[in-house]
């Protein structure tokens, strides 16, 4: 179970084929190995010892994968950086796991000295781009140049491959530790339900910094796929790519795909190039899923559902599911039965099994599932019962196994693809001297899908701005977790307990959608 096992099989039975794209920048399987084995031994050079972790916050690109299995060839962990995290947000990652080796692109570089100043240990920092590197700084390319391959380090099976940060219910981030089983399991589950089409080029445009975006790339990996890479996603981009590369696969949540298909390019795109797509985060709507069969007719479409915790891939429905019959009988909303590797339930609160078609919490076991939380014991034994991960999503399965998605019971907001906890923008809130009291909740979003929209009770005699709001949280939390909307009030509804309800305050919001 290595996770470069892929890179030398490609490069063994297929040394010549393209392997990376990016930027009209093509690179085969043998390049990449090489520059890879050499990034290992500069890694090692700076310092990296076995089960050290690397981290990279940057933006897509072919460099980013070689980040990945550079860190792995040399025996390291990678910790993946949210690349639109705050840098107080950025430096708790960092430091949480005592990562002792940066990689910045030019994009996120003027975040640099802010990191260095606020660390508890300034990482090495290297300069991964296209210009010259800033004084004193390596070069990512001028290390690959200088430096002599070394051997693969071997590490696999239960060796930690991988740190995924990811949102807190208490307001603090998780590191989500990940092994190479972990890592190695899923992808074979995904490749098992859905094998890899053969000659085609797969589009990387999830961040690699999310689970989805990793677990694609491993899997392509794995399969000694061809990918084109974008840096971030743009629907323009998506469409010259799908034109100019013929994109055989693409993976979009369906935010995407609304955006892709809206695009004045779009009437003017051939999508006979494109056989399958995949999409999650949420459910695609009927009106969309029309428009995909018109646009991309013969298109396999797969829903997928999946946690970082899980490596990704938990549940994913087959084909036939969006096909007429499916979407008469509302199937297409499901994101399918459990994958082969994996063992899905539901369960009520004493965690005992509910009948079908009753909701309760979905939990998971599987030789995906994450030994825990880095540094986080009483974390992991909440979430890991048993053997079995408590995901805190609510569900229902029907008399086949198929899995609806009905509710997310961590109060999690998922807003254009991007997960945000309701708790953590409230501690931000929290701390605007004239608040008294808050609570955050998803809404309804035309565009989004949700959006995080705030209730807030200022302090007698005081008064603030939504503006204001939004601007203050800005310090604290990324810009896409602030609040697209905010409400005063004098009270929040509360019960008998003293919680807040946020049914309440959601049941309020159901009728329209904020633009």
């Amino acid at each position: 179970m290595h996770l470069t096992s892929g890179l030398q099989r490609a490069v063994q039975q297929k040394p010549d084929c393209v392997a990376t794209i990016f930027r009209g920048r093509r690179r085969t399987w043998r390049e990449v190995a090489g520059r890879v084995a050499r990034l290992a031994a500069a890694l090692q050079t700076h310092g990296l010892a076995k089960g050290d972790r690397v981290g990279m916050l940057a933006q897509n690109s072919d460099r980013y994968l070689e980040y990945v299995l550079g860190t792995w060839w040399a025996g390291g962990v990678v910790n993946p950086v949210n690349a639109r995290w705050s840098v107080p947000e950025i430096v708790y990652s960092l430091d949480d796991c005592d990562t002792g080796i940066l990689l910045v692109d030019d994009a996120h570089w003027h975040h640099v000295q802010h990191i260095r100043e606020r660390a508890r240990r300034a990482p090495v920092v290297i300069h991964v781009g296209d210009g010259p590197a800033p004084d004193g700084v390596d070069s990512f390319e001028k290390l690959i140049e200088e430096s002599h391959p070394v051997d693969d380090a071997g590490r696999g099976g239960n060796d930690l491959a991988s740190i995924m940060y990811t949102g807190g219910t208490t307001g603090l981030s998780k590191g989500v530790m990940q092994t190479h089983l972990n890592l190695w399991s899923s992808a074979m589950q995904r490749l098992a339900s859905a094998p890899a089409l053969p000659g085609v080029a797969t589009l990387q445009v999830a961040p690699l910094f999310h689970m989805a975006g990793l677990g694609r790339a491993i899997i392509q990996w794995i399969a000694g796929e061809s990918r084109v890479i974008l840096p971030a996603f743009d629907a323009g981009e998506v469409l010259r790519a799908i034109r100019e590369e013929s994109i055989g696969e693409l993976q979009l949540v369906p935010t995407m795909i609304e955006a892709v298909l809206a695009h004045p390019d779009a009437s003017s795109t051939s999508f006979a190039s494109v056989k399958r797509l995949t999409y999650g985060a949420s459910p695609i709507s009927a009106a969309l899923l029309e428009r995909v069969i018109a646009n991309l007719p013969g298109v396999e479409l797969i829903n997928s559902y999946g946690l970082t915790e899980a490596c990704s891939n938990v549940c994913a429905s087959v084909p036939g599911d969006h096909d007429e019959a499916g979407r008469r009988s509302g199937l297409y909303r499901s994101v399918g039965p459990c994958g082969p590797a994996v063992l899905v339930k539901i369960v009520d609160e004493a965690g005992r099994e509910v009948p079908r078609g009753t909701v309760g919490e979905i939990i998971v076991r599987g030789p995906n599932i994450t030994p825990g939380y880095w540094n986080k014991p009483e974390e992991t034994a909440k979430a890991l019962r048993n053997g079995w991960l408590h995901t805190g999503d609510g569900a229902y399965m029907n008399e086949a196994g198929y899995l609806f998605i009905v509710d997310r019971l961590k109060d999690m907001i998922v807003s254009g693809g991007e997960n945000v906890y309701s708790a953590e923008v409230e501690n931000a809130i929290a701390q605007h001297p004239a608040v008294a009291a808050c609570a955050v909740i998803g809404v309804p979003h035309e565009k989004w899908g949700e959006a995080v929209h705030a209730v807030v009770v200022p302090k007698p005699g005081m008064t603030m701005g939504a503006d204001e709001i939004r601007e203050h949280c800005r310090q604290f939390i990324a810009g896409y977790k602030c609040p697209k909307s905010v409400e005063f009030r004098t009270e929040l509804p509360l019960s008998a307990a003293g919680k807040v309800l946020k049914r309440e305050l959601r049941a309020e919001r159901l009728s329209g959608c904020w633009r």
